[in-house]
């Protein structure tokens, strides 16, 4: 399939301020939202639907042939590294269709560097997904991330489309295609109250009736007000103590959505599924959270942003050129600048960025400083942290007693671990 060419050049572009080392030193990532909130689901979880209200977007926004190229060209500038990934994400980015995303190959192919690699992530729920567009992924090597949430009955639980009625038909369908292609694909599936309390079914459906790649587990934690208050702007004086039974999502005076996976029952998912997996799919099936934390364990380093000790690095930008601080953070109190503005890079880089990422570290209560379990966790996603520590000290992540169980877990197996990554 040929892709549509493509010549903006005559776009002004702001300068890019920082210096041009050649090292990695400014390497970052960006989760671009073409289509904003727009999407063909409507999931009682998302998290992203209610931006088209929060931050005034048309109703049928989308990135325009301008913004696209000022974000291509910016974003390949200010990549130091070799490789540049490309993640396309929404709400629902096929809405955009097959011809935007053909201009996206044309315009990375006229902005890269001399012997730069450029890939490209596609997150996507599948159901627009059909032969032409698979053949285009298949042509330019999409990664491809696939939103689905076990089986039927545990999926459609929440997976739903306009009209309330289920989604998971058309998913197993997008992800056959995705097989018959050949197509490198992931699956994401979104831990909430419902799926959570059926670890093994839906570890094994996803292992061994999807196979996907990589299985990502999310785990849903939304405050009831999540949809107009931002992270980290609670009252600290509303924060709730950690055990305090209005953290428990399905009572009536929770401070959560009845959805969101409860803290214990996180662990009890993680550490479920782990048992199995080490028992007999060690080495043969990749479950990211297991990945990251072996990784950690052994001095590699973190390989996901939410337990690395700094954060900071990996932004949104939405369709009409804006940038925020986080995918997690499209607020307005969140808000970095505008592309055609300010330079990509030196939003990303920006003092307020940087005091993003630092605080990470720098907020995390008594507690979790003299955590055992510090190194694999630096307090997790700083969404999550809206709960006080049993001293009263504001900044604890709600998942905490499920991350220590799980953690032990690993910790545990560290011995085993040392044995078969050694042999």
């Amino acid at each position: 399939m040929a892709t549509e060419s493509a010549n903006f050049s005559y776009i002004k572009s702001p300068k890019l301020q920082l210096p041009q080392l050649d090292n990695d030193v400014y390497r970052f990532h960006a989760v671009s939202k073409p289509s904003a909130s727009r999407c063909n689901l409507d999931c009682s979880y998302c998290f992203y639907l209610h931006k088209e209200s929060l931050l005034e977007q048309p109703s049928h926004a989308g990135m325009s042939d301008e913004a696209l190229a000022l974000y291509i060209k910016q974003y390949i500038e200010a990549q130091t590294g070799d490789e540049v990934v490309f993640t396309w994400q929404g709400g629902e980015p096929t809405l955009m269709g097959l011809p935007f995303f053909e201009k996206v190959i044309a315009l990375q192919n006229q902005f890269k560097k001399p012997d730069q690699t450029i890939l490209n992530d596609l997150q996507t729920n599948g159901i627009l997904l059909n032969d032409t567009w698979c053949q285009f992924l298949k042509q330019h090597q999409f990664l491809v991330g696939i939103s689905i949430d076990g089986p039927k009955h545990l999926h459609d639980i929440h997976r739903v489309n306009r009209a309330g009625k289920s989604s998971f038909d058309k998913v197993m369908a997008a992800i056959e295609l995705l097989k018959k292609y050949q197509i490198s694909f992931n699956a994401l599936c979104v831990v909430n109250q419902d799926n959570g309390a059926f670890p093994l079914e839906v570890y094994r459906f996803l292992r061994d009736e999807v196979q996907p790649q990589v299985i990502q587990f999310i785990p849903c934690v939304e405050p009831k007000d999540f949809t107009v208050t931002a992270p980290n702007k609670w009252q600290s004086k509303d924060l709730i103590q950690i055990g305090n039974k209005s953290l428990a999502p399905q009572d009536e005076t929770s401070y959560l959505t009845a959805w969101s996976v409860g803290a214990s029952q996180w662990g009890v998912f993680l550490t479920t599924i782990w048992d199995e997996w080490f028992k007999q799919d060690f080495g043969r099936v990749f479950v990211d959270q297991f990945e990251n934390v072996i990784s950690q364990m052994f001095g590699f380093g973190a390989q996901k942003c939410v337990s690395a000790e700094f954060c900071g690095k990996a932004v949104a930008i939405e369709h009409n050129g804006d940038v925020y601080s986080c995918d997690h953070f499209v607020y307005p109190e969140y808000k970095l600048g505008n592309i055609a503005e300010t330079h990509m890079g030196d939003l990303v880089f920006s003092n307020k960025q940087q005091a993003f990422g630092k605080s990470k570290t720098s907020d995390l209560p008594s507690d979790c400083r003299q955590c055992f379990f510090l190194s694999l966790c630096f307090g997790e996603c700083p969404k999550n942290r809206f709960t006080k520590t049993a001293q009263g000290e504001s900044g604890l992540n709600y998942l905490c007693p499920g991350l220590k169980k799980f953690y032990a877990k690993v910790v545990n197996s560290q011995i085993s671990l040392q044995q078969r990554l050694s042999a």
